[in-house]
């Protein structure tokens, strides 16, 4: 007879993202899931396609203690206030990206999280994937030195990539939505968690092509972090979608075709690139191997999973971006507002 699952988590949000990590989490084999949304179409959905047992009420379902664990995929401004009273009705958490859309409350999410002792991570899904790691990995140990300059460069016909964007959060900044929180988040966070915090901007943003909303598709970053220069370019429009990272030392380099699933590293007196491919099957294998490692989190052991405090480093850059584009000037991340 199969062993029960040792977790039981709660997904509250059942839209695309949250679909996936229910998904995923059921294919880790280690937990029981339950959906949660205030939708009663989406949830039957959820009930009839991946045979969960369903509530409405987040609140209520999290009060009574059942739960390991909650993974909340609501629209942005609802992350903190949900992990607050997920860690306190005595679950894990794992919050999707971005944290949040201000930092309002966010020194009690991570005094909750002490005094609770109860795990908690954001799920930037770059921390896991296999050839990213790999080149942090590399960039630590390998003698090439200091970065001293990086650059990211980004884009996809997102329009076509997920045709329902403009009847979700994406259309709203207010919910998190836009291409600053949406998608340049993912790079920051990354190249943060590689070269440190970023320090201060300046950014450029318009909206110039994707049909039906308003909010910025293009995004232009200058940014320093610590003593390195970091450069971001990324829109939504593209025929490609590709993205590639690049991060310079006085040694050499190294760069991450993401599109291609490969990292390569090339020094002072190398005549080309040398290069390692790190690929997977399928997109849910990162959300499946996220998913492993937040139970593992969970369970004691190491995680390379995206802390709280990297989590709101990175929303201060967000935060800072918009900022910036509004008043057409340099921004300091650590001088922003507490809401």
């Amino acid at each position: 007879m199969p062993e029960t699952p040792a977790h039981h988590l709660l997904v509250i949000g059942c839209g695309s993202i949250g679909e996936r990590h229910l998904r995923c989490f059921q294919q880790t084999g280690r937990a029981t899931v339950t959906a949660c949304d205030t939708n009663p179409a989406l949830l039957e959905r959820m009930r009839t396609t991946y045979g969960v047992p369903v509530a409405t009420d987040a609140g209520q379902a999290l009060s009574g203690g059942a739960f390991t664990g909650a993974v909340i995929c609501t629209p942005a401004p609802w992350h903190v206030p949900i992990g607050i009273k997920a860690m306190r009705g005595g679950a894990h958490v794992l919050i999707e990206k971005p944290l949040s859309h201000s930092l309002q409350d966010v020194d009690t999410l991570l005094r909750t999280r002490d005094e609770t002792g109860k795990q908690a991570a954001v799920a930037y899904v770059y921390r896991v994937f296999p050839f990213l790691v790999a080149a942090q990995d590399f960039l630590r140990t390998s003698g090439l030195g200091p970065i001293l300059q990086a650059t990211a460069t980004s884009g996809q016909a997102f329009h076509r990539l997920r045709p329902a964007y403009a009847q979700t959060y994406y259309r709203d900044r207010a919910l998190g939505g836009g291409a600053i929180q949406d998608a340049l988040t993912h790079l920051a966070n990354w190249m943060e968690s590689v070269v440190g915090p970023t320090d201060s901007l300046l950014c450029d943003c318009a909206h110039l092509a994707v049909p039906a909303v308003t909010v910025e598709d293009t995004v232009h970053v200058s940014a320093r972090n610590g003593a390195a220069l970091v450069n971001y370019t990324l829109n939504q429009f593209q025929a490609p979608n590709e993205t590639t990272l690049q991060l310079n030392t006085a040694l050499g380099s190294v760069k991450v075709e993401v599109h291609r699933q490969r990292w390569g590293v090339m020094g002072n007196t190398d005549p080309d690139w040398t290069w390692h491919d790190a690929p997977v099957e399928g997109r849910d294998s990162h959300f499946i191997a996220q998913a492993n490692a937040f139970l593992d989190q969970v369970e004691g052991r190491p995680s390379r999973l995206c802390s709280l405090e990297a989590a709101a480093a990175t929303l201060r850059f967000n935060l800072a971006a918009l900022a910036s584009a509004e008043k057409g000037a340099r921004v300091s991340c650590h001088d922003l507002p507490a809401s």
